[in-house]
């Protein structure tokens, strides 16, 4: 009696365990790929004077490689992984991203960094959503929630964490900012090979558009060299105008591709849906100007005011930590305030803090009153803006394209990304000296507050129908 009793308890016990050593597996991959998003700003200065002092528009391939590939692959391999297999996609995505992570450590020039950034890309866009298919598929449907929570809180996690810790890897050299994945990513193998349930889909019998990312890649990835070359090249030169060829070719290569493949990577017919259109559109937009932001931040503080990596990273710190606490105010309010409104309140907020720095800060360092008072409140604008643009861009889509649908707004924040750093390196351009430097960041901030302000008013289409009306 006592025997039967006590079984059920054990099983429990051991189900239990299992969950969390999955969930810890999962995030901890997940973690890792956001990480790199965000870690690599601040070891730029230790780079370029590493690489015998590498021009702005070359070191910005270091960011916009990773992201236009992570950008592009991220949709098909995830379908790929649903149909084959999503723990060997996991496994050989964190693999693939472990060894790149030490081939990146050891590079011997910029352009094999690059090269190996890539390669941690494609690793990161297999585990990415995987990860996230193999947490769904392995957690009581009574417990998902909460585990998706804390996935996306770990992943999220890693923007506050990524230019603290960055700051502090490279203080011994910026190699270990790369280094520090490889031991994490072994863990991590042992992980989901020990504890990781395998999962697949059985509705998907396609084999997904690739032809289709590659022409993305090429349309995105000829953008953005055409706008960091365009100050140095010259804006008619014919290499530069052959850059904007090829990137209008591509993308619209890739849009005719999506309206006839079977399983595109954007599917034209989810472009339809109001909501999750004008969110794809604002998730550009906000990128552009967040990621022009961070970078100029990163770039002033090391270059004008001549601090360390690790005191860029503490300083840049405390805007991040503001995101989750002002995701949880506008979770709160979202039931009485347009979901869109919530979006473009925090867009609107980021372009004011953006303002404060562009007019407060200047030669001499100063950031309790020049630089904390516009990055706090431009990390309360990321709180409202990003979380609610994701969750409403899959609110009005099916089920069964909930998924592809939040892996497509990804994908649209990762173009964001390539776009905002590409553009803040075309309106910097050179500067000689602190005024024309200072002309220039000016310049650039202004443009990324005239982004934000763009995206605000695009978000104001993006209210999902069942939010259309505050209760």
């Amino acid at each position: 009696m006592t025997t039967t009793a006590a079984t059920p308890v054990m099983v429990e016990h051991r189900r239990a365990t299992s969950h969390r050593a999955i969930l810890t597996t999962l995030s901890l991959a997940a973690f890792m790929a956001s990480l790199d998003l965000f870690i690599v700003n601040v070891a730029f200065a230790k780079i370029g004077r590493d690489f015998h002092g590498a021009s702005l528009s070359n070191l910005s391939w270091v960011l916009n490689g990773y992201a236009v590939l992570y950008a592009a692959l991220l949709v098909p391999l995830g379908r790929l992984s649903d149909r084959f297999g999503r723990l060997g996609g996991f496994i050989g995505g964190l693999a693939l991203f472990t060894v790149a992570s030490a081939a990146c450590a050891a590079s011997p020039n910029l352009w094999s960094l690059v090269a190996f950034r890539g390669l941690q890309a494609v690793g990161a866009a297999a585990l990415t959503p995987t990860s996230l298919g193999l947490l769904l598929a392995a957690t009581p449907a009574d417990r998902r929630v909460r585990a998706v929570r804390i996935w996306a809180a770990i992943g999220g996690l890693a923007a506050a964490a990524g230019p603290v810790v960055g700051g502090l890897l490279v203080q011994v050299s910026w190699r270990w900012i790369f280094i520090v994945n490889v031991p994490v990513g072994l863990l991590g193998l042992l992980g989901a090979h020990r504890y990781v349930p395998d999962s697949r889909d059985a509705t998907v019998t396609r084999t997904p558009d690739l032809a289709g990312a590659g022409l993305i890649t090429v349309g995105i990835g000829a953008l953005a060299l055409g706008l960091v070359k365009g100050p140095s090249w010259g804006w008619s030169s014919s290499y530069d105008v052959a850059s904007f060829i090829v990137a209008a070719a591509g993308i619209a290569g890739f849009w005719l591709r999506s309206e006839r493949h079977p399983l595109p990577v954007v599917e034209p017919a989810l472009l339809r849906v109001r909501a999750f259109a004008w969110s794809n559109v604002t998730a550009v937009l906000f990128m552009v100007a967040f990621a022009g932001s961070l970078l100029a931040i990163v770039l002033w503080l090391q270059d004008v005011w001549g601090w360390s990596a690790l005191r860029t990273g503490l300083a840049i710190a405390p805007g991040p930590l503001m995101v989750p606490l002002f995701a949880a105010v506008s979770q709160r309010v979202a039931h009485r305030v347009r979901v869109g409104h919530l979006a473009a309140i925090g867009c609107a907020a980021f372009a004011l803090g953006t303002v404060l720095v562009a007019t407060r800060i200047g030669a001499h360092p100063s950031y309790a009153a020049a630089l904390l008072p516009g990055w706090l409140v431009g990390g309360a604008g990321v709180g409202f803006a990003l979380p609610t643009i994701m969750s409403a861009a899959t609110a009005d889509l099916p089920p069964a394209r909930a998924a592809t649908g939040s892996a497509v707004v990804t994908m649209s924040r990762q173009i964001g990304l390539v776009l905002g750093v590409s553009i803040f390196v075309a309106v910097v351009g050179t500067p000689v000296g602190y005024d024309q430097m200072h002309t220039a960041f000016r310049d650039a901030w202004w443009v990324v507050a005239g982004m934000s302000i763009v995206a605000s008013l695009s978000a104001l289409g993006m209210t999902p129908r069942a939010f259309a009306r505050p209760d």
